[in-house]
């Protein structure tokens, strides 16, 4: 198909797969059961951050993390001490586990006790956010971290995609006109995210030719980005939907 047809058919899939249906099988379910604003930034943080496997591991996992936290996320993290993070001990999902688990919420406090919270580390006015990106994990590790944790928080500037840190911040900064993304950073702009790249939308954007290199990693990022972006400069993410939707509930 032509470039015209191609964003027609994107346009297209992204309005059918963007919708509530969606939220029930996906991660952004667990943010979804938060009002608070912060509830709903730290829960959606640790929820993205975990988010690699089966999707109903990860909700599984992200409930029982939760429920560690008494249901009150920003609470406990801000009103934790040491002793309290013994009700993490066991936890673990995939590669990421108590240690990691420990760490995440130690540095959590730190943010919001020293920077204003996670919108504020992750505040940027470049056209792309994969630079806060870059600067949020030199935060995030500014204090006494366990090396093992380093490799849960990805780095665009190491040639990652940074998959999970890019859906974290579409989850955060698209608005809710549809009723699925959160839209409660208002200081973020949508044009200034990047699609989360994982082997599904990688997958997709290649038999749609959108892409050529076979590695879904920082440069194919960027790649996408700019396709997209042609497609729609202002909301460039919205597309997320329409790849992902087509790989898992299309087998396109």
């Amino acid at each position: 198909m032509n470039q015209i047809e191609l964003k027609e058919f994107l346009d297209y899939n992204a309005n059918k797969y963007e919708s509530v249906n969606f939220i029930d099988t996906d991660p952004i379910k667990i943010p979804h059961q938060f009002s608070q604003k912060e509830d709903i930034e730290i829960s959606g943080f640790l929820v993205a951050s975990i988010a690699w496997g089966n999707r109903v591991s990860i909700l599984n996992s992200a409930t029982k993390m939760i429920n560690m936290m008494d249901g009150s996320p920003y609470d406990f993290i801000i009103n934790h001490n040491k002793s309290d993070l013994k009700v993490f001990e066991g936890f673990v999902h995939r590669t990421f586990n108590e240690t990691d688990l420990n760490f995440f919420v130690r540095s959590l406090k730190n943010i919001y006790k020293n920077h204003q919270g996670l919108e504020n580390v992750f505040n940027s006015n470049k056209s792309s956010l994969q630079e806060a990106i870059h600067d949020f994990k030199s935060i995030f590790f500014e204090i006494n971290y366990p090396p093992r944790t380093v490799k849960h928080v990805s780095d665009p500037h190491k040639g990652s995609a940074a998959k999970r840190l890019n859906m974290f911040l579409r989850w955060m900064v698209r608005p809710n006109t549809r009723g699925v993304d959160f839209g409660i950073w208002k200081n973020h702009s949508p044009a200034q995210l990047s699609i989360p790249l994982d082997v599904h939308t990688g997958n997709i954007a290649r038999k749609l030719k959108m892409i050529k290199r076979k590695q879904n990693d920082a440069k194919t990022l960027r790649e996408l980005d700019k396709k997209l972006r042609e497609f729609d400069s202002i909301d460039p993410v919205k597309y997320d939907y329409a790849l992902f939707g087509l790989s898992v509930f299309e087998k396109f």
